[in-house]
Parts: C-alpha cells; structure tokens; sequence
C-alpha cells in the first residue's frame, strides 16, 4: 500500500443556504480543494453524505457532482455511514489512492439540511437509530443522547454544569472561524439558562444543523516528496461498528468503537494518544465530547469532564479539541461533518488556524461518529 497525503482542501460557511443547491454546495468545496491544489482532474470522487434522497429528493450524487465540477468521466460514488458519512468517503479515497488503482481522488461531505421542515430533519436523522427497537418506540435522536447522558452523570457523580466547558471552548474557538455557524462565544450564565431540549441535554449541549460541504485532494506521498511541496500525511486510518441499540451494549456508557478504532489508528501511525497535538472530536453533544476523549485514551472512565473543567482542551490545553468551532459551534451538516473535521486538521498542520492555531501542531486527529457510537472512523494525520 502506498503512503498517502492530502494536496489541497476546501469548504463553505455552513448556515441556511437557501440560494445554493446540493450540487452548487458540493461544488463550491471541491473547485476550493482543487484550486488549493493547483491541479483541475481527479481519477475518482467519492461524496459523503446522509439524507440527500429525503432532504433534496436526489440520489445518485457521484455522477451528480463529478459532473457539475467538470470531472465527467471519472469515478463518482456515494457513501453513506449516518453522520460518519465524510470520514467514510475519505477512507473510501484514501484506499483508492493507497491501493495503487487511482493517483488523485477528491473526498467531498455535504449535506443540504434546511429546505426541509425541521421535523422531518429529525425523523431522518432517527434513522441513525435502531428502527424497531429505538426510534418506533417514539425516542428521538437527542433523547437517546440525553438518556446517556442522565446515566453518565449518575453513575461518575458529576453534575449538569460540569458540562459548560465543552460548549464554552467550542464557541469560543468558532468565534475565529469565518466558516463556522455561530461565531460568538459564551459564559457559563448562558449556558445555564439554555432551553431545555431533552433533560439533561439543553440548547447548548447539542449542534446545530446547517447546509455545507468540505472536501480534500489526496495523492500519492512520494510525488509530493519529488515535487519538494509539504507533505500532510494520513499516517493512520480505522473504522469500526458496534450495536446500534443503544441498550444492546454491554457497556452503554464505553465507546467500544472508538477505543478499537483508534488503537488500530495508533498502531498504524506507530504512536500513542500522548502523540496527539489536537483532536477534532464528534462533539455532536457534550456527553460524547467526554465519551470520546476517554474511549481514545485521552481520560480515565468517567473522568471526561475533568479534562474540560481543568482547561486541557483549549488550543494551549493538553488536548485541544473542537479547535475551530467543532460540531458544536462550526455547525453539524451530518454528511460534512468528517470532511470538515479533516480540512481543519490540515489547517493546523499548515499553521493557517489564526486565533486557534495550536503551538507547533504536528500530529492531528479526528474522530466522525455515525448514529450513538455505532459506527465510528478516526483519522491522524501529520506533517514531515
């Protein structure tokens, strides 16, 4: 298998984008990745994304966008893994271009969310669940989250406000991000006194959606070497499932695919998680920014919170996380999601992550969750 480095990136504002279409959002991301770097053709796209066929009523959408960025001709696919759906395109490129079969490919999420009725957004989103078992007995997404979360807090004895952290750090760093949805910080008062959405998760646990896409230009490692240009690198790639019930977990609280993924991910970059200068983490909610950060072996089971409470996850933090806004703040277009988790990692790697740049970052990853933890793909990257 080849070594593999990303050329270029590209990707729009996430917000309501009632003026541009599936295609157009797509397409804006990949001629930005393209014109990043410096090349007009790719052998192969392959496009994240989740609730296209119900949200914009297209399917289809390889030849849909390989045609509308004048790529006509070469390979288009769709992907889709649930909210994992851009993590799952790139792994999808990177082992098209590591195989040997192309030498350029384009991974591209997008998500088109706010045409739609909000309650039809949350019924798709649902289908991330156990249909029979979850989602018809009336629980929506957001309860599945908060019933974990109740749990969580009963179990390690912390308490709702232990949680502001998560979301004050990831709108703070979204607050330097002109492509994030909400650029404003918040206070703790603020926090507090959020909406309730489904107790104990509030306003300010949750992302928002949004309409947007980021896409990536991966290539062969050597030809960037003979070319003399920086070389970011995909030193490790790993996915794995668990149950999508929730309650047919032996440990509901433990994401056993994280923890798997990411060891074959080290294992693979021949590191350790004391490596990582920075990861971009699926906060979806603030309980799953804590169940990751212990499942990657980043905290103690249990101890997610402390590491948020203590300020290890800022930019200047032990473990920077949500660096440019993360779900939470940059916004969450569900099959966009893992592309824009990339680009980001890619812009730290470069030092173009202004306000939010993290100190000598070398070694980034990112972690895209599909459904509750049921379908979980992390990606480190470095620079040479």
């Amino acid at each position: 298998m080849r070594e593999v480095a990303i050329l270029g990136i590209g990707q729009t504002k996430i917000e309501e984008r009632w003026e541009k279409s599936l295609r157009e959002l797509a397409g804006d991301a990949v001629l930005g990745a393209l014109n990043d770097a410096g090349i007009n053709h790719v052998d192969s796209i392959f496009v994240g994304n989740m609730m296209s066929g119900s949200a914009n009523r297209q399917q289809h959408l390889g030849a849909y966008i390989a045609d509308w960025v004048g790529q006509r001709f070469s390979e288009g696919l769709r992907v889709e893994a649930a909210c994992s759906s851009g993590a799952a395109a790139f792994r999808s490129a990177l082992m098209a271009v590591a195989s040997g079969e192309v030498d350029t490919a384009v991974a591209v999420g997008v998500e088109k969310m706010t045409d739609s009725p909000t309650a039809e957004i949350t019924a798709q989103l649902a289908t991330a669940a156990d249909a029979d078992w979850e989602v018809d007995q009336g629980v929506s997404f957001v309860a599945l989250n908060a019933l974990i979360m109740r749990r969580y807090m009963y179990e390690y004895n912390w308490k709702k406000e232990d949680f502001a952290p998560f979301s004050i750090n990831a709108h703070a760093n979204g607050a330097h991000n002109p492509y994030a949805r909400f650029q404003e910080p918040i206070t703790e008062k603020a926090y507090a006194r959020a909406p309730m959405i489904a107790d104990p998760i509030n306003l300010l646990d949750a992302s928002p959606m949004g309409d947007g896409a980021a896409a990536a230009i991966l290539v062969p490692a050597e030809a960037l070497r003979r070319s003399g240009g920086r070389v970011i690198k995909v030193l490790g790639s790993a996915a794995a499932t668990d149950t999508i019930a929730i309650h047919d977990r032996t440990v509901p609280l433990w994401l056993t695919a994280a923890e798997k993924s990411a060891r074959q991910a080290y294992a693979q970059a021949r590191i350790g998680p004391e490596d990582i200068d920075l990861f971009e983490l699926h906060d979806a909610f603030t309980i799953m920014s804590a169940l990751s950060l212990e499942a990657c072996g980043f905290a103690e089971r249990g101890q997610g919170p402390r590491l948020a409470l203590d300020g290890e996850i800022t930019p200047k933090g032990r473990i920077p996380i949500a660096t440019r806004g993360g779900l939470k703040a940059r916004g969450h277009p569900v099959g966009a999601t893992g592309m824009y988790q990339i680009v980001e990692v890619v812009q730290q790697l470069r030092g173009e992550a202004g306000a939010t740049q993290v100190e000598d970052a070398r070694i980034g990853m990112t972690q895209n969750i599909g459904g509750s933890g049921s379908n979980i793909i992390i990606h480190i990257l470095g620079v040479e």
